[in-house]
């Protein structure tokens, strides 16, 4: 089974295709979302996820962050069973869809919670510029590598018109 690819027609292929993208960006925005919410809001203590009040609305902030981003990782998770029962998960495409969300969820927060409104910072009683420029520089370069895997997958699906869907 394992040396076994299964094969779909292209238009079955090309649903499945969308699904995967879906699956893969929902994972990747509950991911990157659990992360930011472990680690910068528990573990560290830099920040909540709305600063501009007292702890304890901080503190109901986070959980209502951390609950959207459990429901957005295990609604990924059963999208991804579905898939790989239909026999249609495609991990390139899927990867590129973590990626993106991923990526826009951290741009996204760095750019407009951020700075535009100013919920909530990296850090704060330090310089921030280094923060920003790092934390911004990674969206954007997990953004880019998502976007260009997804392109890549999009035109080998053109190309071959519905061949494996299980190959990298």
């Amino acid at each position: 089974m394992a040396a076994e690819t299964k094969y779909l027609s292209y238009t079955a292929r090309s649903a499945y295709s969308s699904r995967n993208l879906w699956a893969g960006i929902l994972f990747g925005l509950g991911f990157v979302a659990f992360i930011d919410e472990t680690l910068f809001h528990q573990l560290l203590h830099w920040h909540h996820f709305y600063d501009k009040s007292t702890t304890d609305m901080g503190l109901v902030s986070d959980g209502l962050f951390h609950a959207f981003s459990w429901f957005a990782t295990i609604g990924s998770s059963f999208m991804l069973a579905d898939l790989n029962r239909r026999n249609a998960w495609w991990p390139a495409r899927w990867w590129g869809g973590i990626l993106i969300g991923g990526g826009g969820f951290q741009l996204y927060d760095g750019i407009i919670q951020h700075k535009l409104m100013r919920i909530h910072q990296i850090r704060y009683n330090v310089d921030i510029l280094p923060y920003d420029l790092i934390w911004n520089i990674l969206a954007a370069a997990m953004l880019a590598a998502g976007i260009v895997l997804t392109i890549r997958t999009r035109r080998h699906s053109q190309q071959t018109g519905g061949a494996a869907i299980n190959e990298q």
